[in-house]
């Protein structure tokens, strides 16, 4: 907290107690002045105090009343979720999926926006702006509210190189101060990651890896990425490339029965991979999610997994030998499609090839898992944006 005056003074314990008080309603829910006091390890009399400065600043308002025991009913408070928002973001080449984060973590519709498919037609202040303003209409938020958004890209951002871009899902971007210039317009904060380092975010959060010390994520979809999680914490590089492993040169072992030769692990594991996969095995369908759909209930279901746990395994193991992770996880819609199935016969492909063990899992997440990691890291943004407005209550 940004203190206005020295610590030890009235002042100084007066908005210690008011940050106190809002981060016990934003943890525990509606509280009335008495369970305040307790929780804070503060006076009645000072509970009250605080609670009147608050509402009067409209950080709090009256929830309800709390009943039980003696007396009168209790009024019960609310801290005000409204006041500081944040926009969580997945966009890739065709749309963008958003939704509303607040600092009481409550379940905001997820919307969608088709996209442009000219580059010529995009434009990144332009597709921001709409994503947070479609974010903010089903619950009648105010989109000035907004003071931070967080964009899931399927790329990276290298924050040490004038915030350059790297990535092919978004034509008609800017390479180069992408981040600053929609700040710059919108006034507001902006954060770009990788998908699937906000997917493993989720993961750790309440997925298969919450248990875990440290895991990879590996992600298949039509693109292919990996992410790292190291004690807590997502291992982003020096750059902000780190988990790029689709750029990984192919052993040729794992050309197609069809003679196709492959450059790289894009080419084994993608999706277009997958798809001419599926069609030598008398699969019909040409895109990814055609195949998906269909592999459920395929006749070649088994032999399909079996020869993409070979392709994953081959992904895997240089992020075995260079972090050694307890567990990975299997992400993304070709992993979701694969489910346990796939996930265990991966195990045995590891174990089989390599000096290395780890647990498999397949991913836990449901609903959109880069949105749940981005709104994972916007919670606690918009959460430290609320509770520094304490300092600037004036009694």
């Amino acid at each position: 907290m940004a203190a206005t005056s020295a610590p030890g003074t009235p002042a100084w314990l007066g908005a210690w107690n008011d940050r106190t008080a809002l981060s016990l309603l934003l943890e525990h829910g509606p509280l009335g002045r008495v369970r305040i006091a307790e929780l804070g390890e503060m006076s009645k009399p000072t509970a009250s105090l605080v609670v009147t400065r608050l509402e009067k600043a409209g950080l709090i308002r009256v929830d309800g009343e709390a009943t039980g025991g003696q007396g009168r009913p209790s009024v019960t408070y609310a801290a005000r979720a409204d006041r500081v928002l944040g926009v969580a973001i997945d966009i890739d080449a065709k749309r963008m999926r958003a939704c509303l984060v607040d600092a009481l973590r409550t379940d905001h519709e997820i919307v969608e926006i088709a996209l442009p498919a000219h580059a010529s037609e995009r434009n990144a202040v332009a597709e921001v702006r709409a994503a947070i303003e479609a974010a903010c209409a089903p619950s009648g938020a105010d989109p000035a509210s907004v003071r931070i958004v967080c964009l899931g890209v399927q790329g990276y951002l290298d924050t040490l190189d004038d915030d350059h871009l790297f990535t092919e899902t978004l034509p008609g971007w800017p390479r180069i101060g992408v981040r600053k210039l929609i700040e710059d317009e919108l006034g507001l904060a902006v954060q770009i990651d990788n998908d699937v380092n906000l997917a493993a975010i989720a993961e750790r959060a309440f997925g298969a890896a919450a248990s875990a010390s440290n895991f990879a994520l590996l992600w298949l979809g039509n693109g292919l990425g990996a992410a790292l999680d190291l004690n807590g914490a997502i291992h982003r590089g020096s750059f902000g490339g780190a988990g790029e492993i689709g750029f990984l040169p192919a052993p040729q072992a794992l050309t197609g029965v069809d003679g196709r030769p492959v450059s790289d692990l894009q080419d084994v594991m993608g999706g277009k991979a997958l798809v001419r996969l599926a069609r030598e095995h008398g699969m019909r369908g040409r895109t990814l999610p055609d195949i998906l759909d269909a592999l459920a209930t395929s006749p070649a279901r088994t032999a399909i997994l079996d020869e993409l746990a070979y392709r994953v395994a081959f992904g895997v193991i240089p992020l075995l030998a260079v972090v050694d992770p307890e567990l990975v996880v299997l992400g993304g819609p070709t992993c979701r499609a694969g489910g346990d199935e796939l996930a265990e016969l991966v195990s045995k492909k590891i174990r089989g090839s390599s000096r290395w063990s780890p647990a498999v899992a397949a991913s836990t997440v449901t609903g959109n898992p880069i949105l749940a990691g981005a709104r994972e890291l916007l919670v606690t943004e918009v959460r430290n944006e609320l509770l520094e407005s304490v300092a600037r209550i004036t009694a």
